[in-house]
């Protein structure tokens, strides 16, 4: 019997201690397993750790690479807008070089123009200073027998109002004519035998007869009455005094200068016009009776037509002048324009 329970009791404590082993064990697997689990954790916690910091990392990598890309960007378009900018400036360019060549061209075509009217200027410029040394002779001609027949009416004590300028010598009407009449006074006859002879005796001298064209015997009337019957009367008028003239012609020209005359002598009659005004602008009807008696030399048409043609050529050069001139400022004004804009 006690045998027996010595066995029981060997057979439980073997169990016993194999069951206290395994709790060991089990409690060393769970320690192992927590210490484990710990680690795991710790790793775990470590990885999200350097996981969060990573990603803090690549968004602040991503947020640089974007704001580099957006200055990229604006680079970019700043480059465009250049780029775009320089080719409007290289089509600018272009349309200036196409300018300013044409301008260039328009430049040489006006200096070639300047240059034959300069051609043409001096030619014309010689022989006006040509015709102006006729016209200076001429004009010292005509001045030397006004001179002359100034001098000579003073000799002979007759006083005369001869014009400084025409040579022209007045009539009074009133004296040599009865009102409405056109046959001459007895007072105008003595008054004509006083005054024609010098005139045409210093006008037929052989040193002015060469350069004498016509003896002009003009006659006129007042405006009152009719233009046709007024013209008329003078007419009648110059003619009468023509008709005296030639009438006593012998007693103070010799053959020679008679035939002279009568080639040299034309008569004309004005009517109305050309009335004499006096100082306050009102018709003199007194004075607007008249005849004159004055002289034209061969070359007085000359010296009107040189006086027309200096006149138009000083004309027409100051309009060409002008002309060149605004031509010239616009064509600079221009160049400057383009000048500006090339270097802007």
């Amino acid at each position: 019997m006690r045998r027996r329970k010595k066995s029981e009791d060997q057979g439980f404590n073997v169990w016993r201690s194999y069951s206290d082993m395994m709790a060991g064990v089990l409690l060393l697997f769970v320690l192992i397993m927590c210490v484990t689990l710990f680690q795991a954790q710790k790793s775990y916690n470590e990885s999200v750790q350097e996981r969060d910091e990573k990603i803090a990392m690549q968004e602040e990598y991503t947020l640089e690479l974007l704001a580099k890309q957006n200055e990229l960007d604006e680079q970019q378009g700043i480059l465009q807008d250049q780029d775009q900018q320089l080719k409007s400036q290289d089509e600018k360019l272009e349309e200036q070089e196409q300018l300013l060549s044409a301008l260039a061209a328009q430049l040489k075509e006006q200096e070639a123009t300047l240059n034959a009217q300069q051609t043409a200027l001096d030619e014309k410029t010689a022989l006006l200073a040509d015709q102006q040394a006729q016209i200076d002779q001429i004009i010292g001609v005509k001045a030397e027998v006004i001179e002359a027949l100034k001098a000579e009416f003073a000799k002979n004590s007759v006083n005369v109002d001869i014009d400084a300028q025409t040579g022209a010598l007045t009539l009074d009407a009133n004296v040599m004519f009865d009102y409405d009449q056109s046959e001459l006074t007895d007072e105008g006859k003595a008054v004509l035998e006083q005054i024609l002879p010098i005139y045409c005796q210093v006008l037929l001298q052989e040193d002015y007869k060469q350069y004498l064209a016509e003896i002009i015997i003009d006659g006129y009337t007042d405006t009152d009455g009719d233009y046709s019957y007024n013209l008329y009367l003078s007419q009648m008028r110059s003619l009468a005094v023509a008709q005296y003239l030639l009438d006593i012609q012998g007693n103070f020209l010799s053959g020679e200068q008679s035939q002279d005359l009568q080639d040299y002598l034309t008569v004309n009659g004005h009517s109305m016009s050309n009335p004499v005004l006096d100082a306050q602008g009102n018709v003199d009807k007194d004075a607007s009776r008249r005849v004159e008696v004055k002289f034209r030399l061969k070359d007085d048409e000359m010296i009107e037509e040189l006086n027309s043609i200096m006149s138009s050529e000083e004309s027409a050069a100051g309009a060409d002048t002008g002309g060149n001139a605004d031509t010239a400022a616009g064509t600079q004004g221009t160049a400057d324009e383009a000048a500006a804009q090339e270097q802007q």
